[in-house]
């Protein structure tokens, strides 16, 4: 099992930048990917970015796309996820999440993900 634990999330205007981080601690060895999730209020969880742990490929939603980066730090166990040009749309809690298995192709499902962070609020205002 992998212990996720979230920071960086807050309250921006519209086109501000926020940095979310996730440090990851217990069998990081076993990793796989990690990936970005975010979920508005009244609405299912959807994919917002991924990263192969060892390659460091990246892939993203389309909403996205151009928008965010994600990146991680093998070193720290920690994977950002740096957004700017937000929008509104944007407002959702975020989540990171661990992928222990070996998929083929981009891992774009929650049920492809085995570990849940607890989630930081990003809010953007008009």
């Amino acid at each position: 099992q992998v212990q996720l634990v979230e920071s960086g999330g807050g309250l921006v205007q519209t086109g501000d930048s926020l940095r979310l981080s996730c440090a990851a601690s217990g069998r990081t060895f076993s990793m796989y990917a990690m990936g970005w999730f975010r979920q508005a209020p009244g609405k299912e969880r959807e994919f917002v970015a991924t990263i192969n742990w060892s390659t460091a490929s990246t892939f993203y939603a389309d909403s996205v796309k151009g928008r965010f980066t994600i990146s991680r730090d093998s070193a720290k166990n920690t994977v950002h996820l740096q957004m700017n040009s937000l929008k509104p749309e944007d407002t959702a809690v975020y989540y990171c999440a661990a992928s222990l298995r070996r998929v083929t192709g981009w891992r774009r499902l929650s049920t492809e993900y085995d570990d849940w962070g607890q989630g930081t609020q990003v809010t953007v205002s008009t």
